[in-house]
C-alpha cells in the first residue's frame, strides 16, 4: 500500500532536516559513551597499525630482559604521551600509511629475528615510536578538558600493554614459549609488509 503524497513529503522534510543539523564528529578519538577515559583507551585497541606497533616493541623489549622491559615500559608511554598532548593544539592530519608499515615491519623483523641492540638504542627506538604515534593520536583531539582526559587514557592504555606484554615475556623461559613469541613477531611484520603493499599500491 502506497503511503500518501502528504505524508511522504512530511518524512522527505523531515530527513532533509536531519541531514542539515549533524551532530559533531571527532577526527581521531570516537565517542564511546563511556567518558574520555574510555574513549583514548578504545582508539588504542581499535587502531592495529598503533596497537601492533606498540606490542611488537614491547615483546622484542621483554625479550631483551628486565632492564630493557622497565626502560621501554616508562619512556615509550611517556613520548607517547608528551606527543600527543603537543599535537592536540595542531590541526587534524592523517598519518602516513607507507610509515606505519615501515614500523610494524621494522619492529616485527627485530622481535623475529631477536635482535639485540644496545639498551641507548632501545630507549631511542621507544623514544622515536612514541613521538610520532602520539603526536598523530593527539592531533585535531582539541586542547578542551575532555580532550586531554582522552589523551591520558590513551597514555595510560599504552602503559598497561607495555606493562603486561613485557612481563609476559621477560618470565618465559621454555624454548618453544620463546619462539611463539618470534613467530608472532613474524606475523606483525608480514602485517607491516601487506599494509606497505596495500600503501604503495597503483590507484
Amino acid at each position: 500500500m502506497k503511503a500518501p503524497r502528504s505524508l511522504r513529503i512530511r518524512c522527505g522534510l523531515g530527513m532533509a532536516l536531519v541531514a542539515l543539523l549533524p551532530a559533531n564528529a571527532s577526527a581521531h578519538l570516537n565517542s564511546t559513551g563511556l567518558g574520555p577515559v574510555y574513549d583514548g583507551a578504545a582508539h588504542l585497541l581499535t587502531s592495529p597499525e598503533d596497537l601492533l606497533a606498540a606490542l611488537a616493541l614491547a615483546l622484542w623489549a621483554g625479550a631483551r630482559g628486565e632492564r630493557y622491559g622497565r626502560r621501554t615500559l616508562f619512556v615509550l608511554p611517556s613520548a607517547w604521551l608528551l606527543a600527543s598532548l603537543l599535537g592536540a593544539t595542531t590541526a587534524s592530519r592523517d598519518g602516513s600509511a607507507v610509515l606505519s608499515a615501515l614500523w610494524l615491519l621494522t619492529l616485527g623483523a627485530l622481535l623475529a629475528a631477536d635482535v639485540d641492540l644496545p639498551l641507548v638504542a632501545a630507549t631511542a627506538l621507544a623514544a622515536v615510536l612514541g613521538l610520532q604515534r602520539g603526536y598523530l593520536n593527539g592531533s585535531g583531539a582539541g586542547a578542551s578538558a575532555d580532550g586531554v582526559v582522552a589523551l591520558l587514557g590513551l597514555g595510560s592504555t599504552v602503559f598497561v600493554l607495555v606493562a603486561l606484554a613485557a612481563a609476559l615475556v621477560v618470565r618465559l623461559r621454555a624454548a618453544w614459549a620463546r619462539v611463539a613469541v618470534r613467530v608472532l613477531g613474524s606475523w606483525i611484520a608480514a602485517s607491516g609488509l601487506l599494509l606497505l603493499g596495500w600503501s604503495l599500491r597503483s590507484p
